[in-house]
């Protein structure tokens, strides 16, 4: 009996750890659901932004807030959606810099002045208990001047419609494609599922910096971290992103009578 117990535990534990070996598409829900906001401001006084989405279908966790009070331009645009195919914009850094279909789509432009530092931060998570990469990008900042042009992103579904098949049997297909990264591409279309990161272009007096993890339990421990005090101008990208592909995976008591 006590060997039976110590088996299931083992058989528990690994198949926890081999989850951490490839990090599959969601499927997006029938019933999808949208968020759009954008705004163009310009003008002197206080200054208090803030946008939280939490979703726990898309395995998706965002925080974005701005305090201040000074001089500020801004134009900014959020953008949210299950179904990604809805959600399309260019990014430098992803699909070749074509159209991909977001989940998550964030843009700031903005320049202030201002003898009270404006103090923003920025925390976008890929939950890996809901499926997600288990990746992290945090930015934050505190600064007199600041002129910045920042854009972050996230997906994590498979195409609501892709060709010849369905979210639900895409995964089956994507595992018989395997290396194959034609077949791959055929299928995912302009999703870069899974993927997370941000792009931006500052220039700023003050103290600013990022913070990138990625964590799979007994599988993979990556950090990035950069902090700059004083007058700079920056280029950063950050980004993460996992091969759609699940592992043909073994279970954990194959060839052994359980």
């Amino acid at each position: 009996m006590k060997g039976v117990v110590v088996a299931i535990v083992l058989a528990v534990l690994l198949g926890c750890c081999s989850t951490g070996l490839a990090t599959p598409p969601i499927v997006p829900p029938v019933q999808y659901e949208q968020f759009c906001e954008s705004q163009k401001v310009s003008g002197t006084g206080v200054i208090d932004v803030s946008t939280s989405i939490v979703d726990k279908k898309i395995a998706l966790e965002y925080y974005n807030v701005l305090a201040g009070d000074g001089d500020l331009e801004m134009n900014q645009e959020n953008a949210y959606s299950q179904n990604a195919d809805k959600l399309r914009r260019a990014i430098t850094s992803v699909n070749g810099g074509k159209d991909s279909n977001l989940n998550l789509y964030e843009n700031t432009k903005l320049t202030y002045s201002g003898a009270t530092p404006l103090v923003g931060a920025k925390f976008l998570n890929s939950k890996a208990f809901y499926g997600g990469l288990g990746a992290t990008v945090q930015e934050n900042f505190a600064v007199n001047e600041m002129e910045k042009d920042e854009t972050s992103f996230f997906t994590s579904t498979t195409p609501y419609n892709p060709p010849c098949t369905t979210p639900e049997k895409l995964i089956k297909d994507l595992k018989d494609a395997g290396r194959d990264t034609d077949k791959v591409a055929c299928l995912m279309g302009n999703n870069p599922a899974q993927v997370i990161g941000l792009e931006a272009k500052n220039s700023f007096n003050g103290t600013w910096g990022t913070d990138a993890t990625w964590h799979k339990i007994f599988y993979k421990d990556i950090k990035a971290h950069e902090l700059f005090s004083g007058t700079f101008e920056t280029e950063k990208t950050i980004k993460f992103h996992d091969y759609p592909v699940p592992e043909k995976e073994k279970a954990p008591c194959e060839g052994i009578d359980c």
